[in-house]
């Protein structure tokens, strides 16, 4: 992902100056892992993580991660800290869009993680999931939160975009496997993270340091994430074989995915 938003070292200086972070030094964008504008920002002070909402996110929306992660924070999960400005704020605003400045957590984005790695990520979503049990976030409303309804109206908006006879026939058969779900309400919701990319989890020395970018973030089914660690396929089945299988052939691999559930 292209940095879409591009600052300069005044752009940057003038924001620094509502901080208490040092004096700036150097900017360094970031190219991957998300679809705001990153930069590694480094002043007298240390290094921080300068994060720019061009796409689109409302202060509303920001806001929820802002207080969803000072709630981690104070229940010792491991997430980057949000650093506020003279007037106590945590959100700037740049061009009528948010910015946040973040903690520079250090750590390596693994993208083949061995198998105690994966254990230790699957922990510590659990651990997520724990600590936002009751967690009753304020501006939830202002996020994705993942529900029948909310699927319905993204698939039928995705297929109004397309516009083409396959596109129609698809949302006619989803909309049908909508309508069969029976979501129990003691089902339990929470926050789930949705987007556990190699880029948005950090190891330090082999083990799990931090879990980051919670842009994705909403409050919805906790077994969202649950299915999101599932690779329920076998390792030959992807989405460039898969017309290659027989409606008959096992794609599934049970057994790692009841390793995960189990864990």
């Amino acid at each position: 992902m292209v940095v879409k938003t591009k600052f300069t070292k005044k752009n940057l200086i003038e924001i620094l100056s509502n901080y208490s972070l040092g004096n700036f030094i150097d900017l360094k964008p970031i190219a991957k892992g998300s679809v705001e504008t990153n930069y590694i920002l480094k002043t007298t002070k240390g290094k921080f993580i300068f994060r720019y909402y061009d796409e689109h996110r409302s202060k509303e929306s920001v806001l929820f991660e802002v207080n969803l992660i000072k709630y981690l924070r104070n229940k010792d999960y491991p997430c980057p800290d949000i650093f506020e400005n003279r007037r106590g704020k945590f959100i700037g605003i740049y061009n009528n869009k948010p910015y946040i400045i973040f903690e520079f957590v250090e750590g390596k984005h693994i993208k083949n993680p061995n198998k105690s790695q994966k254990h230790q990520l699957i922990e510590k979503v659990a651990e997520l999931h724990n600590v936002t049990k009751y967690y009753n976030p304020i501006n939830k409303k202002y996020r994705l939160n993942y529900s029948i309804e909310t699927c319905r109206k993204l698939a039928r908006k995705e297929s109004k975009k397309i516009n083409s006879i396959s596109s129609k026939e698809k949302l006619k058969w989803y909309e049908r496997e909508l309508s069969k779900l029976d979501l129990p309400m003691c089902l339990p919701k929470g926050i789930c993270h949705c987007d556990f990319h190699f880029s948005n989890i950090l190891f330090k020395n082999g083990n799990f340091n931090a879990l980051i970018d919670f842009d994705d973030a909403n409050y919805t089914y906790t077994t969202f994430d649950l299915i999101c660690l599932i690779e329920p396929f076998i390792s030959s089945f992807t989405w460039n074989t898969w017309n290659k299988f027989k409606p008959t052939d096992n794609i599934f691999n049970l057994k790692k995915a009841k390793e995960i559930v189990s864990e």
